[in-house]
C-alpha cells in the first residue's frame, strides 16, 4: 500500500473571507489525520495573510504570494512548493464536510488511484440563488448529474474545486496548463492519456459557493462554453454530442418563440414543460418554492451563457488562422512568475 502523505493546494485571488471559511472547516475535520494546507496568494490586494496567521496556530499551513499568473500556475507552484506526495485541490470558495478526509482515505486506501475528482453539494447557509446555481450545475436533468456524483465513472474528468493528483501525475503532466477556465479537464484528459488510473469519488465532497449573483453566474457559464471547443481540438477523443446540447437548447428556444406569430406552439409548449420539471425536481432536492423558482431561471441562465459560448468559440476555431492563444487571448495566462 502507498504511503499518502497529503497536501492542501489552495490557490486564492482577493478572497480572505473565502479563506477564513474554508480554514474554520478544516478544522472541524473528523479523524486523526496529518495533513499540510499550501495557500498561495495569486498577486492579490486584498490578502488572506492576518486569516492565515489566525489559523495557523491551529493548523499547519504553508502560505506564499506571487504574482498574478493565474489559479493553474499558481496550484503547479503550490505543489512544487508542497511537503506530501498527495495534492488536494480546493478553491478558495469551498467548505468541507467534516468527514471529508474519512471518506478520501476509504476510498483512497481501497484502490489507489493517481487522480480523484470528488463533488460538490449546497450547505444550508448558501443563499436561495446560490442553492438554485449548485442544483443547476449538479442536476441530472441539467448537466447528466455527473458534478453531483450521480455517475460512476473510472475516467471521470476531474475538476479543480475539488481534485486529488499523485506527485507521480504531477511529475509526469507538468501540471496544469496556462488556460483559465478550462485548466482542469485539459489536465484530466493529459492524465487519461499516461493511462494513469483515476476515479470519480463520489461520497468525497465540498460544500461550493459558486458565482452569487447573475452576472457572475451568466458569465462563468459563457467562458465554461468558450473553452471546451478549445479542450476539444486538444483533446479529439474527449469530444461528445452531449457538449452542443446547450446550443441546441438555445436554437430550440429562438425557434419556439419565432413560431408564436404562426399560431404553433407546440415546441413552447416542450420548453415550459421541461421548465415545470426542474422546478419539481429542484422542489422535492431543496424543499424550497423560492429556490425551485430561481432552478428554473439558473438553467436558462447555463444553456443560454454555455450554448452561445460553445457556438462563438467554435466559430473563432473554424474561421480564425491564428494560434489559439492568440485567438483567445482572455483565456491564457502569462506564466511569468
Amino acid at each position: 500500500m502507498v504511503s499518502i502523505n497529503i497536501s492542501f493546494i489552495i490557490p486564492v485571488y482577493n478572497r480572505p473571507e473565502e479563506i477564513e471559511e474554508l480554514l474554520n472547516s478544516f478544522v472541524n475535520l473528523e479523524g486523526f489525520f496529518d495533513f499540510e494546507i499550501v495557500i498561495i496568494e495569486d498577486g492579490s490586494s486584498n490578502c488572506s495573510d492576518k486569516i492565515v496567521s489566525i489559523f495557523s496556530e491551529k493548523l499547519n499551513i504553508s502560505y506564499y504570494k506571487k504574482n498574478n499568473t493565474g489559479p493553474g500556475d499558481s496550484r503547479n507552484y503550490g505543489m512544487k512548493k508542497a511537503q506530501g506526495n498527495y495534492f488536494i485541490i480546493l478553491d478558495s470558495d469551498c467548505i468541507l464536510p467534516s468527514n471529508y478526509l474519512i471518506n478520501f482515505f476509504q476510498n483512497i486506501n481501497n484502490e489507489y488511484v493517481d487522480c480523484f475528482g470528488g463533488v460538490d453539494d449546497s450547505h444550508f447557509s448558501f443563499t436561495n440563488f446560490q442553492k438554485a446555481v449548485n442544483f443547476t450545475m449538479t442536476s441530472f436533468l441539467t448537466t447528466g448529474g455527473i458534478r453531483g456524483g450521480n455517475i460512476n465513472s473510472k475516467n471521470f474528468q476531474a475538476r479543480s474545486f475539488n481534485m486529488g493528483i499523485s506527485q507521480k501525475a504531477f511529475d509526469l503532466t507538468g501540471g496544469f496548463g496556462n488556460i483559465h477556465p478550462g485548466e482542469d479537464p485539459d489536465l484530466s484528459l493529459r492524465i487519461s492519456d499516461l493511462e494513469l488510473s483515476s476515479s470519480l469519488y463520489n461520497n468525497v465532497k465540498v460544500f461550493h459557493k459558486r458565482r452569487v449573483n447573475i452576472h457572475a453566474f451568466f458569465n462563468q457559464v459563457y467562458k465554461f462554453g468558450m473553452v471546451r471547443p478549445i479542450i476539444n481540438t486538444w483533446h479529439p477523443d474527449s469530444n461528445k454530442i452531449i457538449f452542443w446540447l446547450p446550443s441546441f437548447a438555445l436554437f430550440y428556444l429562438i425557434l419556439s418563440f419565432a413560431l408564436i406569430p404562426f399560431n404553433f406552439f407546440i415546441p413552447l409548449l416542450i420548453v415550459f414543460l421541461y421548465g415545470a420539471l426542474i422546478f419539481i425536481n429542484s422542489l422535492i432536492t431543496n424543499r424550497s418554492v423560492l429556490v425551485a423558482f430561481y432552478s428554473i431561471f439558473t438553467t436558462l441562465i447555463q444553456f443560454v451563457g454555455y450554448g452561445f459560448g460553445f457556438l462563438k468559440s467554435n466559430f473563432i476555431l473554424l474561421y480564425s488562422n491564428r494560434n489559439i492563444e492568440d485567438k483567445f487571448p482572455n483565456y491564457f495566462f502569462k506564466n511569468n512568475n
